[in-house]
């Protein structure tokens, strides 16, 4: 049993509940992808404990390549200093070590990637889009898993390769506040999940930890609302 985890932004809580869970069901082997550290209230903490995850293959997302090049980020005061915090939380050599991760793995047929083949930006979306084709990028895969959106779904396309996005463990904006993952059998049968745990205490940590600063004011409302 595989436990695919993405997008956990530095939120310890909801990736304990999430462990527990997929170990209670079984899960033997972990695909972890991308996005671990940034905008959340334990940078350091949930990086260190998902390098106690048995058996793991490690993935890098955007928000992990920002932090392991700060000089390629966005103007954006809110993103910049957000990006600075992280990396102070998490060490200079943690952080490139995150950046250097590969961009995408494939495993029993399956493509892991954060966002898309293409990229690790540009992501596909609960319903069909006219970009689906340039997003694959030529995968042949019969099964794309990514993140990136932090919006839980899946869905067949008519050639018959299957989009899934597990969702966000440690940050969902779909409106559930419940961490988001997913389980894949040995037999290729794949259970999207979601598990409970207390959110509003990883949202007043942010403010704890923190302060006011614009980005830990951001995440902290969307931790609240699971909404963008």
């Amino acid at each position: 049993m595989l436990a695919v985890l993405y997008d956990v932004h530095g939120n310890l809580p909801a990736l304990e509940a999430v462990l527990a869970d997929a170990g209670g069901a079984g899960a033997e082997r972990y695909l972890l992808g991308g996005d671990y550290a940034l905008f959340g209230p334990w940078p350091a903490e949930t990086v260190a404990r998902l390098r106690e995850v048995p058996e793991a293959t490690w993935i890098r997302g955007n928000v992990d390549r920002w932090t392991a090049n700060p000089d390629e980020v966005s103007s954006e005061e809110l993103v910049a200093r957000a990006v600075a915090d992280c990396r102070r939380a998490l060490g200079d050599q943690t952080a490139d070590q995150l950046g250097e991760l590969p961009e995408s793995a494939v495993h029993d047929g399956v493509r892991f990637c954060h966002a898309s083949p293409k990229s690790d930006m540009e992501s596909f979306m609960p319903d069909p889009g006219d970009n689906d084709d340039e997003l694959l990028a030529g995968a042949s895969e019969r099964r794309i898993v990514f993140g990136h959106t932090h919006l839980q779904f899946r869905r067949t396309r008519e050639d018959g390769t299957e989009l899934v996005n597990p969702g966000s463990v440690g940050l969902p904006l779909d409106g559930d506040h419940r961490a988001a993952y997913a389980l894949i059998a040995d037999d290729g049968s794949l259970e999207l999940r979601r598990v409970a745990y207390d959110h509003e205490r990883s949202a007043a940590a942010l403010r704890e930890l923190f302060g006011d600063v614009a980005w830990a004011t951001r995440s902290q409302r969307r931790l609240l609302s699971a909404r963008l």
